[in-house]
């Protein structure tokens, strides 16, 4: 794995300040704010609330050399009316204004770079409007409000973040995975995603999940995630199961098809395994080769790896997984194995 971190970080710069500057070079004088991140770690759409009267955004015709796109507002419409979220697994970038009407986007049109947006569709909610553009891509975004418009540039990861990750809790929705006396693995699988989501956030690591509830993404849009992004490694968190209860602890599968100079998949499944075990000190089962049926880690492009956290099918181990301390120590585990990675590869 190879970390280029002076080169994206100019590159992030580089894309970011043209764009800034070519805002401020443009508008007239007057405030600008930005607006920031804001639900950054949306993974999907909210399918429990409706929208109505959905109708296509008008985009200015012409082709546009700017970095952005620039989305007209309302006169009354304030920078805390706007909520941007990025549902990177659906590849759209939604984009909320209260208090606003449909009617205003018949008559005012969307302009600026539109490269990467197949489509734009505005739905009337219930405190305002929603602006979904559908992307071509798994992108990231800068906003800047200026007066009444909002610049939006649309970058790739790379282009902001110098460490990404994608962590992928397996099994969600229908598929509840292993099931022991009321113990589904699928929630085992989130609720170690969600601690360590609470780590990595403290951080300056990138980190794109799979999910971050009961849903299943298909496997080819869990492999896209991770090979789209650019990510340096590839983490699935999985339980196991054997048809002999006396059976316990800790595995790692990784892909041994093809190797990885410097960091690669051994190195990954090694470091997950040393430091998941020394968390919850437990028993190490040792690495494993992927199967064919191991489809993620068959067709990931990067460094990647499957922690096995223990057998659900052992009573005792049923008993650790199911507790949240437990959960707790496996997330810190995982934690300790990324940032030795990055350690290890600087």
């Amino acid at each position: 794995m190879q970390f280029d971190l002076m080169k994206k970080t100019a590159i992030g710069s580089a894309v970011f300040a043209a764009a800034a500057m070519g805002l401020i070079l443009y508008m007239s004088a007057g405030k600008v704010i930005t607006i920031s991140d804001v639900a950054q770690d949306e993974v999907r759409r909210d399918v429990q609330e409706e929208a109505s009267g959905e109708q296509g955004l008008i985009f200015a015709s012409g082709e546009a050399e700017d970095d952005y796109i620039c989305i007209p507002l309302p006169k009354e419409c304030r920078a805390e009316d706007i909520v941007v979220e990025n549902h990177y697994m659906d590849r759209e970038l939604c984009i909320l204004i209260s208090d606003a009407d449909s009617a205003f986007y018949e008559e005012n049109a969307i302009s600026g770079n539109r490269e990467v947006i197949s489509q734009g569709i505005c739905e009337e909610m219930e405190d305002g409007i929603q602006l979904r553009f559908m992307l071509t891509g798994i992108f990231e975004y800068r906003t800047i409000l200026e007066n009444n418009d909002l610049y939006v540039s649309i970058l790739s990861p790379g282009e902001l973040y110098d460490k990404i990750i994608v962590i992928d809790p397996a099994c969600g929705g229908a598929d509840s995975g292993y099931v022991k006396d009321g113990l589904f693995e699928k929630e085992i699988n989130l609720r170690i995603a969600q601690k360590l989501k609470e780590k990595l956030d403290g951080t300056d690591i990138k980190a794109y999940y799979t999910r971050m509830d009961d849903v299943n993404p298909a496997k080819e849009e869990r492999v896209k995630l991770a090979n789209e992004t650019g990510a340096d490694m590839y983490i699935r968190i999985q339980v196991d199961a054997d048809g002999d209860s006396r059976v316990y602890g800790t595995t790692v599968v990784y892909n041994g098809d093809y190797f990885i100079p410097g960091f690669g998949n051994v190195e990954l499944a090694d470091l997950l395994e040393r430091e998941v075990v020394t968390s919850i000190r437990g028993k190490a089962l040792g690495l494993k080769e992927a199967g064919a049926w191991e489809y993620a880690l068959k067709n990931v492009t990067i460094p990647g790896a499957c922690i096995k956290t223990g057998y659900i099918t052992n009573q005792q181990e049923a008993d650790l997984l199911g507790r949240d301390d437990y959960q707790e120590k496996i997330a810190s585990g995982i934690f300790n194995a990324i940032m030795k990675a990055y350690e290890e590869t600087d």
